[in-house]
């Protein structure tokens, strides 16, 4: 036997083996489709029930293609010199898709088998899985446009985690993406000693320890994302919900609020973010809802002790929040009603403006010993605060940086003040004594009598955060009048309707030792001046802390840390008090 013929019964025996591999059921997964719909179960795109549906399917094409083989034309011993037809050759050639040259006659020994035969039933069983896996592949594209991979809009999937990025579903066109943090510490305050300073935050004057388990300057929180673009434009809602794990108190400051650790108490939901945003990196973004406010809105979230406790604030009956860094070196950003504009990035440059809801005067530092308000207040506005920034980005070889400068100006009209009036009215008394009875009345009057008074507050800021290597610095500074201390406009405007300066700034330093270890150091200020013709010796004067903290990552959720925090706060005349707090706990991430 030749050389040539040997060849070609080769080719036979292996055509006719593949094809009978891939029309076989039994055999059906090992074939590339179903090896993909394994990796695709294993990674957890697909479901359990998603996997049995696609396999099935595509097994009944592989039976359907075993049939069709099984019914085809039984050998039947041809003549030694039987022709095949040419008819038989073209239908070869249409089902592979490519010429195929019909063999000439072999002889194999001295026995009667025709070549051409068995080579054209072999063609024909490829053909046959050549169509089941055509089928198959249809199905496939079908089920990724089932799932989204192909714009379908009937099926969520998941994206690729990424950790602190939170988890995102993909519905059709719609990204949904739920994000949020827990956090609980121990933490035991020592007072240091003092007398009470009005505004002050510091707790030295309490005269007792105290012991909590508590929020740190954040709360949990719940964050859902829904994103989306529709007509060239990118569009997102979203809805923050910021709940703590210590009972709420109803208060002027709602959920912040001091809390009131009594039994049969409940903690307090704070939905603190609900806004949507409109527009494209071409164009800039247009933003209408509650957000944390643009004026000091980078301080605070530079701020490291916003993933542990800071200033404690009011550790024996704790609210939802601990103050970090509020009041001892930034005044607190705020959620604020608001309608904003963001630009796009320029060579690194981006600009913020908005209108926001008017903020109240607040009397935060209380009444005198004669019941008489400190800080004016207000409760009329006729036009909004306005707030801007603008920020740049840039790097240089190793080290990134950011810098912002931003303004804060809002009109305060028909300034008010609480005061008390005492009077005592003589009475004669049956026995010829005399009797005095006093009464007392607690009302708001005009700052100015029979004038509604009125001030402009203004405030500015700027702030740096530079990032080498494993080393980061945080440097901020403001200064405002009628801005007041700790939170806007508390104690801004003094008891006559003057205005009140004040300024506070603070440094921080951060080294990450590790991956997962990191130090953090940091003193911050906040100044309240007097405001003039005002003598107020018992009103804070300047709150400060120092802060040092330690911080492991154990895993891409989970963060430990321990912290100390000395607070102190002095008033205009001799008062001062400080305390120190030590705190552990963790926070988790995702």
């Amino acid at each position: 036997m030749s050389a040539g013929k040997l060849a070609r019964i080769g080719a036979v025996v292996v055509m006719a083996s593949g094809g009978a591999s891939l029309a076989c059921p039994e055999e059906a997964r090992a074939d590339d489709y179903s090896e993909l719909l394994d990796i695709l179960k294993a990674k957890g795109s697909l479901t359990q029930g998603e996997y049995k549906g696609l396999l099935a399917h595509h097994m009944q094409h592989v039976r359907e293609a075993a049939s069709t083989s099984s019914r085809a034309t039984q050998y039947v011993p041809a003549q030694r010199h039987m022709a095949v037809p040419t008819s038989t050759h073209e239908q070869v050639r249409t089902a592979m898709g490519h010429p195929i040259q019909p063999p000439g006659q072999i002889g194999i020994g001295g026995g009667g088998m025709d070549p051409d035969y068995v080579l054209a039933q072999a063609q024909q069983a490829a053909a046959s899985a050549q169509a089941s896996a055509a089928s198959a592949e249809s199905t496939w594209l079908a089920a990724q446009h089932s799932m989204g991979l192909g714009g379908g809009l009937s099926f969520v999937r998941m994206e690729k985690y990424v950790p602190g990025k939170g988890l995102t579903f993909k519905a059709g066109p719609v990204d949904i993406n739920l994000s949020g943090f827990i956090n609980g510490f121990y933490t035991y305050n020592s007072p240091a000693g003092g007398m009470p300073v009005a505004g002050g935050v510091s707790t030295g004057a309490s005269g007792f320890d105290s012991s909590a388990l508590r929020n740190g300057l954040l709360p949990a929180g719940l964050i859902l994302k829904l994103s989306t673009t529709q007509n060239g434009i990118d569009l997102a809602a979203v809805m923050g919900m910021y709940p703590g794990i210590d009972n709420a108190k109803n208060g002027a400051m709602n959920a912040n609020t001091g809390g009131s650790p009594v039994g049969l108490g409940t903690a307090g939901i704070d939905f603190r973010q609900v806004y949507v945003t409109a527009g494209n990196k071409k164009w800039g973004t247009f933003k209408i809802g509650r957000d944390l406010g643009i004026f000091g809105g980078d301080a605070i979230l530079d701020d490291a002790t916003l993933l542990s406790v800071g200033s404690t604030g009011s550790n024996s009956a704790p609210g939802n929040t601990s103050l970090g860094r509020i009041g001892v070196g930034y005044v607190y950003a705020d959620w604020i009603p608001q309608i904003s504009y963001q630009s796009p990035t320029i060579k690194g440059f981006q600009g913020t403006i908005g209108i926001l809801q008017p903020l109240d005067e607040f009397d935060f530092s209380g009444d005198d010993a004669n019941g008489n308000a400190y800080s004016a207040g207000s409760t009329q506005h006729s036009s909004p605060m306005i707030q801007g920034k603008v920020t740049y980005d840039f790097k240089i070889g190793g080290l990134s940086a950011r810098i912002w400068a931003s303004f804060l100006t809002q009109h305060q009209q028909n300034l008010t003040v609480s005061k008390t009036t005492t009077v005592s009215t003589q009475l004669l008394e049956e026995n010829g004594g005399i009797y005095n009875m006093t009464t007392s009345s607690t009302a708001d009057v005009a700052v100015i009598p029979g004038q509604k008074h009125g001030v402009t507050a203004e405030a500015g800021e700027i702030g740096t955060k530079l990032t080498y290597g494993p080393a980061q610095f945080v440097g901020y500074y403001y200064r405002g009048s009628g801005l007041g201390t700790t939170g806007l406009f508390f104690d801004g405007v003094a008891s006559n309707g003057r205005k009140r300066a004040s300024e506070g700034y603070y440094v921080q330093m951060m080294y990450n030792f590790t991956k997962k270890f990191k130090l953090v150091g940091s003193y911050g200020v906040s100044n309240l001046y007097l405001a003039p013709g005002e003598s107020n010796p018992d009103l804070v004067r300047r709150n400060e802390s120092e802060v040092g903290a330690a911080y492991y990552k154990m895993t891409d959720w989970l963060n430990l840390v321990a912290e100390y925090a000395h607070t102190s706060s002095a008033a205009h005349g001799p008062y001062k008090e400080s305390d120190n707090s030590a705190s552990g706990g963790m926070i988790l991430l995702f």
